[in-house]
């Protein structure tokens, strides 16, 4: 089995907008998206590893440290026999109803020789 990460994406601006909803509202659809995402997790629980939301971003250079903010909403860590059957998991998963949503799937190796 390999194992992959995913990469839970939401536009920055779209986060925004979200924000500026009427709270009850917001509730509500939240309260609909995490039903669906539970059930998801639970028909796929058996490829699903490690879930987890990020938070604030620091970004690191020779220059030093920054604030910045990027897409990334959560992450999940996935076994599957090849990244086609990972990403295929994933087609019908319910972060994909935010608006400019998208999810990336990408193999992780170790690093041989350090």
């Amino acid at each position: 089995m390999k194992k992959f990460l995913v990469l839970f994406l939401i536009p920055q601006s779209v986060l925004a907008e979200w924000l500026k909803t009427d709270a009850d509202k917001r509730k509500a659809a939240e309260d609909k998206m995490r039903g669906e995402w539970n059930e998801w997790m639970r028909k796929n629980a058996k490829k699903i590893g490690d879930t987890q939301a990020c938070g604030k971003t620091k970004r690191v250079t020779a220059s030093g440290v920054s604030d910045t903010k990027n897409d990334i909403h959560l992450y999940s860590i996935v076994e599957a026999q090849s990244q086609e059957e990972a990403a295929k998991l994933f087609e019908d998963h319910p972060h994909l109803q935010i608006p400019q949503s998208s999810i990336e799937v990408m193999e992780i190796r170790p690093i041989t020789g350090m």
